[in-house]
């Protein structure tokens, strides 16, 4: 714990230094998103197809007038830490804290998309991502879009349960359109763009103008809404880098014991002082909540 708090707040000291426009959010401890009004929040844990680039006349065109509806497996979600599709599940009180915390600072800034990522894999960043999109769609004034943008090793899909066709996949190959792609799990407000396969040459996919295009018109489409972007881990390749740009801020996963020192240090170095909207300690213990205090 020691060594993960000393190397980012090492890196803390060194965004401090480097040059930013405007008012910059200062990046946060490890364990906490702390808003205006201050806070704490710690997360519960978890534990090739076609073309890889889109043709350069292929707009992808984005129209909402159908989705697919799905049932979700209570049992399934419990089994891999996805707490907050049930509003009564115990564990679901740090996610509703983050949620607001993430919002209030979101909200500061005007920004609407949000990327969140981890030094190295196996940090919990899917299943936080599942959840706080679950917790947004609960909020009574915001819709959330969850995409999967870890197209090295795609697992939105696999840890809710969804089989869905045509994904993202089939949307990169001009297969299918975007609407097609989109499902609902069965919770009002939120939308999940599932990628079903490993898509090859990620980093250049996703550095596209047509993928930057996707991403402004998720955007722009509805002023209430959020849209999360789960993206692979920092130091798996330049995929986030390439994203990264198109994206207006980032939430970064440490997951307890999972990173070194010079890892998480490197992660947070590729990542604007401006644009980190916090860091979140994941996979550490915490006391259970019982009754109203």
């Amino acid at each position: 714990m020691e060594r993960i708090k000393q190397a980012i707040d090492k890196a803390r000291q060194q965004a401090a230094h480097a040059p930013a426009s405007g008012a910059s959010p200062r990046p946060l401890r490890p364990n906490h998103v702390k808003p205006a009004g201050g806070g704490v929040a710690q997360a519960a844990s978890s534990s090739p197809s076609g073309p890889s680039a889109l043709d350069a006349d292929h707009q992808i065109e984005v129209s909402y007038t159908h989705t697919e509806v799905v049932e979700l497996d209570p049992v399934h979600l419990e089994q891999r830490r996805v707490v907050a599709f049930n509003k009564a599940n115990p564990n679901n009180w740090a996610f509703d804290v983050l949620r607001t915390q993430v919002l209030q600072k979101m909200d500061e800034k005007g920004w609407r998309t949000l990327a969140i990522t981890s030094p190295t894999q196996e940090s919990g960043k899917t299943v936080l991502a599942i959840n706080l999109a679950m917790s947004m769609a609960h909020h009574t004034q915001r819709t959330a879009v969850l995409v999967d943008f870890d197209l090295r090793r795609p697992r939105v899909a696999s840890y809710l349960g969804i089989q869905k066709t045509p994904s993202l996949n089939e949307v990169f190959s001009g297969d299918a359109e975007l609407p097609d792609a989109l499902v609902n799990p069965n919770l009002p407000r939120l939308v999940v763009l599932p990628t079903n396969r490993p898509v090859p040459k990620a980093a250049e996919l996703l550095s596209s103008k047509k993928i930057a295009h996707m991403i402004r018109d998720l955007r722009e489409r509805y002023q209430d809404r959020i849209v999360i972007f789960d993206l692979p881990p920092m130091m798996a390749g330049d995929d986030v880098m390439a994203v990264l740009p198109n994206i207006d801020c980032v939430l970064m996963v440490v997951g307890n014991g999972n990173s070194t020192r010079r890892e998480i240090e490197e992660s947070m170095r590729h990542v604007p002082a401006d644009r980190l909207l916090g860091v979140v300690l994941n996979k550490a213990e915490a006391a259970t909540r019982q009754g109203y205090y």
